[in-house]
């Protein structure tokens, strides 16, 4: 079980509210970036939790219901295509993390940034690389994100469902450029991550 470790030294310098916060969905071809925030309570018990990638997707959704029943607070946000094109990943990825703190219920006086860039964020924040296997409130936020995406990638499916994306996740598997070379690209894709189509349609 992972341990409150960091968020414990950071309550014994005076701070109170801890998010830990993650994103789901930087390297897919479509669809948005998610990010979550998640308070918990000093004596959160999850049994299970962990990183999301190393836990079964019938996991993830038990997690996903017990960590909204445990959580002090908690929130899910969105970056999406049209704001990755404009922005690039990266700071549509920071833009869905903000949203996610600024949409917490209780106000949070710091935050725990899983990889290693935290800044421009609202209040002080700090990058733990590896974070969702370090962290329990980073992991919990890994979950809702995880989830959340997974579970947006299925309507995306149903929309269209020539991509496959209920399988690959919007990942360029084989499947998935396969389908984009014989599609072209739909407005759920982002333009920045399929510009190989029109390098391959003018020979560049």
């Amino acid at each position: 079980m992972l341990e409150q470790t960091i968020e414990n030294e950071l309550r014994a310098k005076g701070f109170s509210a801890i998010c830990g916060v993650d994103e789901a969905g930087r390297g897919p071809l479509c669809g948005p970036v998610v990010a979550a925030a998640v308070i918990l309570p000093p004596n959160a018990v999850i049994d299970g939790l962990n990183d999301s990638k190393k836990l079964s997707p019938k996991k993830r959704d038990l997690l996903f219901d017990e960590i909204q029943k445990q959580a002090l607070a908690f929130c899910i946000a969105e970056a999406s295509v049209e704001e990755i094109d404009r922005l690039n990943i990266l700071e549509a990825d920071l833009l869905a993390m903000r949203r996610a703190i600024a949409g917490l219920q209780i106000p949070a006086d710091y935050a725990l940034i899983d990889g290693n860039i935290a800044r421009d964020f609202p209040i002080p924040a700090r990058a733990v690389i590896h974070g969702d296997a370090l962290s329990p409130s980073i992991a919990a936020a890994s979950i809702l994100a995880k989830v959340h995406r997974d579970r947006l990638c299925e309507e995306l499916d149903r929309a269209y469902p020539q991509y496959g994306i209920a399988k690959h996740k919007g990942y360029g598997t084989k499947a998935h450029m396969d389908a984009l070379r014989q599609y072209g690209a739909s407005p759920i894709h982002r333009k920045l991550f399929v510009r190989f189509l029109n390098e391959e349609t003018h020979g560049t």
